[in-house]
């Protein structure tokens, strides 16, 4: 994996006593089914069936194979802000399966879309999808959202769908979003909010993190 060492300052602490490489092992596993066999079901809503729940357009679809829309799993629209424009270059911050790290790269050609996920099986879908749709400005690279594999001032957008809720430090996760944001870039993020404050002993629960 490539990691980009570096001090973040201001960055909020770990939630206290939350194993952190439990929590990515949790998150890694039930991803990985969602991955490799999304007909299974889960607590969550996945698939075409979700995509269209979400308002995604149909001719965002065209050509997208259905293994990756299968395996969709956001919980929100990130291009209902507003379509992307050609030539900007994109992040999609915990890309999954790729559906939207495909849909921003038809967008924004000749730019360029990087997607980043922690996941290997979400990657393998995401990478043979795009081979299969022959996507060719996309990036897909194995890595954290708190230390991304992108270089300072690379994006014109990012993009990030269901995925902060998983972040252990979302303070982390943010400041690396602004990082590699270029002066005057924007966010696009569909995710979960809660209305009540979340008890410490929950915090430290993997399977509300996940669930």
């Amino acid at each position: 994996m490539t990691e980009i060492s570096r001090s973040i300052p201001g960055t909020a602490q770990p939630v206290d006593g939350l194993d952190i490489d439990a929590l990515r092992h949790a998150i890694q596993e039930e991803y990985s089914t969602v991955a490799t066999t999304p007909e299974q079901g889960f607590h969550f809503h996945t698939g075409r069936p979700l995509a269209r729940l979400l308002g995604y357009d149909d001719r965002w679809l065209d050509g997208v194979p259905e293994a990756t829309i299968a395996s969709f799993a956001g919980t929100g629209n990130p291009f209902a802000v507003g379509e992307l424009q050609p030539g900007e270059c994109v992040l999609d911050v915990g890309c999954g399966a790729g559906i939207d790290s495909i849909i921003a790269a038809r967008m924004v050609a000749p730019g360029e879309v990087v997607g980043v996920d922690m996941t290997p099986a979400m990657l393998e879908r995401a990478r043979a999808s795009a081979r299969e749709t022959g996507v060719t400005n996309l990036d897909l690279r194995l890595g954290f959202a708190e230390q991304l594999p992108v270089g300072d001032e690379w994006a014109d957008v990012v993009i990030s769908n269901g995925v902060m809720n998983l972040f252990p430090d979302k303070l982390a996760g943010l400041q690396e979003m602004a990082r590699v944001l270029k002066p005057g870039g924007r966010l696009q993020i569909g995710d979960i909010l809660v209305s009540k404050t979340v008890s410490q002993k929950d915090k430290r629960n993997v399977d509300l993190w996940k669930g």
